[in-house]
């Protein structure tokens, strides 16, 4: 029998300071670009979204990925790539550290409609109130 597993984890990390840098536009491209590049490096990002100051993405880990791996593969390669197009005339700069939490495959269609949703979210939600909630 060859290996099975479906790892998924919903992860979430923020703009250095949480500076309120990604703009609709910004984050149409630079979505679009992690989901494509890091296809190529064989990370699969099923969903990816956010607001201004912080990214939602869905990733399912293969057995050999390490999760540490993957965010820095993200987090780095996004923002070289969003620095070299000058994207963000101050630039991109990712906080240190991510959350990370593991979702069950009966509730993968919730997790992406709660990323997909992050605009109208966090309309009601501060991104700190959020935490907060992940964390119980």
């Amino acid at each position: 029998m060859s290996t099975f597993s479906k790892i998924w984890i919903h992860a979430i990390w923020t703009t250095k300071n949480c500076e309120p840098v990604l703009s609709k536009n910004i984050r149409r491209d630079l979505f679009r670009h992690i989901k494509e590049e890091l296809g190529k490096q064989d990370i699969y990002i099923d969903t990816i979204n956010g607001i201004e100051d912080h990214v939602h993405c869905l990733i399912q880990l293969k057995p050999v990925q390490s999760l540490s791996f993957v965010m820095k593969q993200i987090k780095g390669e996004s923002a070289y790539w969003a620095n070299d197009k000058l994207l963000i005339e101050e630039g991109l700069k990712w906080q240190k550290g991510y959350g990370a939490f593991s979702v069950s495959d009966y509730n993968i269609p919730k997790v992406r409609n709660y990323i997909l949703n992050q605009e109208k979210h966090h309309q009601k939600f501060s991104f700190r109130a959020e935490m907060e909630k992940f964390s119980l």
